[in-house]
């Protein structure tokens, strides 16, 4: 059984006539009158009852329209979901990013832009430290994801440039460090700080502790470490020390908190959307076309 069979059955049944069946589907009626005569041998029942003028359904026949309707349908609209996942319009895009890179700017916009784009796509996301969001890309378990300081050479994955975030200082308001017209990194020298840990960038870790030693910070004070950004702001927000974050979190920091910049602090940090190579997801390839449009963007007000 073919679902041409169905069709021209239903078709049949609906009118009730072969040779309006066979003007409807545009086929000859002998062919027509075949194909029925098949389908009932296949079945192994008769569909209609001939008639003088046209055929009638019989007990069978009438539930046997209700069920190759259905099939029918069903199967324009499996046929419809595919289309659409191929034009990149529906399934799943799982993104990862890091927890303050998602506050302000590309990585907030180009989510809110594929939920408007994609409206029946569903948008998976995943906050995660970046090592942990490449780990997950190179093993398919994410489509994509915002990671800082990319590894800059890789074979699997692609790369879009998106933004640069700066280190700045947070401290609690009130701290008088807030009453300096410019703060170096010698002023920090005995400064109790909340710091993250290496376990969580090594890289970044590595490259501050490198800076803060040319600046004059040679052995920070480190009092208490803050597992992420978030917990860094609260912790300095009760004034148990300072801490290091990104200059966005201007947008969501306590309001016991100051957000400063070191003048002689230069470690800038790359954020770029990742994505394997081999990733043949049209949704993929329609949210980092979007991406690419926020960063050009972005780039041609800041110049």
């Amino acid at each position: 059984m073919e679902l041409r069979h169905l069709r021209y059955f239903v078709a049949v049944g609906e009118e009730q006539h072969y040779g309006r069946a066979a003007r409807r589907l545009r086929v000859a009626q002998p062919a027509l009158s075949r194909q029925i005569q098949d389908l009932e041998q296949e079945v192994g029942f008769k569909l209609f009852e001939r008639l003088p003028r046209g055929v009638k359904l019989g007990a069978a026949g009438k539930l046997f329209l209700e069920d190759a309707r259905r099939i029918l349908r069903e199967v324009n609209e499996a046929a419809a979901r595919a289309a659409r996942v191929a034009r990149g319009q529906s399934g799943t895009l799982r993104v990862g990013f890091t927890e303050n890179a998602s506050w302000r700017g590309v990585v907030p916009e180009s989510f809110r832009r594929f939920r408007e784009l994609q409206p029946d796509a569903e948008l998976q996301l995943q906050p995660s430290p970046s090592l942990v969001q490449l780990e997950a890309i190179r093993s398919g378990r994410l489509d994509a994801g915002f990671i800082f300081n990319m590894p800059k050479a890789d074979p699997e994955l692609d790369r879009l440039p998106v933004g640069m975030q700066r280190i700045e200082l947070a401290a609690p308001t009130g701290h008088p460090l807030t009453k300096l017209k410019e703060l170096r990194l010698r002023d920090l020298t005995d400064v109790p700080f909340v710091w993250f840990p290496r376990r969580e960038s090594p890289a970044l870790y590595d490259r501050l502790m490198q800076a803060c030693f040319r600046g004059g910070l040679k052995s920070p004070r480190i009092v208490q470490e803050g597992l992420d950004e978030a917990t860094i702001l609260s912790l300095v927000a009760t004034g148990l020390g300072v801490g290091w974050v990104l200059g966005t979190a201007r947008w969501r920091r306590p309001k016991s908190v100051v957000i400063m910049s070191v003048v002689d602090l230069n470690v800038p940090l790359p954020l770029a959307l990742a994505w394997r190579k081999d990733n043949k997801s049209p949704l993929l390839a329609s949210f980092v076309v979007d991406v690419q449009r926020f960063a050009e963007v972005r780039a041609v007000n800041k110049g």
